[in-house]
């Protein structure tokens, strides 16, 4: 009888060769998947998700309009400060009118002249202070008079005043000094406008020395 286990043997080697080879081939496959490196149907897949020509943003985005870039509301809002805002105090000039004296007291109307080319506005209380010539304050600051400030609108030339009072210091026998300038400041402004002060001495200590101004308002005074 012919011996048939060799044939049976080469091809169950055969086989199981081919098996080993088809097992490397897929470890190998799957350790490149792995390192890293995008698969290049899902990558595809990816950058395509949107349709040409349709916008990606969701519903919650809000675009900016055509043409509103923030420098155009910038310039708009500059302009409209520019036209409508407050009076700066490089664009005043102050001055001191002539005192009106009455039962006891001194006023005098201190004025704001628009010396601008722009129309603009003054609102509230001036700053004052008594100086002497070094620039050293001269007593407290001026107290605020009761009252109901309004929005005064100055085109250019026009004037704002508001009132300046004190006791006489004869009457009154407060501690007094004689200013050499007194300092306005317009509302909401820092710098002050340096007006020579010719009316004589003011109260600056003591009894009864207090100071008050009013709040402005249209014109050169009473």
């Amino acid at each position: 009888m012919a011996d048939t286990s060799q044939p049976v043997r080469r091809t169950a080697l055969l086989a199981s060769a081919v098996a080993l080879l088809g097992l490397v081939t897929a470890c190998g496959s799957e350790s490149a998947t792995s390192s890293g490196t995008p698969e290049p149907s899902k990558a595809a897949a990816h950058s395509s998700s949107a349709a040409p020509g349709r916008s990606t943003a969701t519903p919650g985005d809000t675009a900016p309009a055509v043409g509103a870039a923030p420098s155009d509301t910038a310039g708009s809002a500059s302009a409209s400060a520019r036209a409508d805002g407050r009076c700066h105090t490089s664009e005043l000039r102050a001055a001191v009118g002539r005192v009106d004296p009455g039962a006891g007291q001194r006023n005098f109307p201190v004025v704001l002249t628009n010396t601008s080319e722009r129309t603009c506005t003054v609102y509230g209380y001036p700053g004052a202070a008594f100086v002497d010539a070094s620039g050293k304050q001269l007593g407290p600051d001026p107290e605020r008079a009761p009252g109901s400030p309004v929005t005064v609108t100055l085109t250019p030339g026009e004037s704002a005043w508001a009132g300046l009072s004190f006791s006489s210091p004869q009457i009154s026998g407060a501690r007094t000094a004689t200013p050499a300038a007194l300092l306005v400041t317009p509302p909401d402004e820092r710098e002050p406008l340096k007006v020579k002060w010719t009316a004589g001495e003011v109260p600056v200590g003591g009894n009864a020395s207090s100071v008050s101004v009013t709040a402005l308002e249209a014109g050169t005074g009473p």
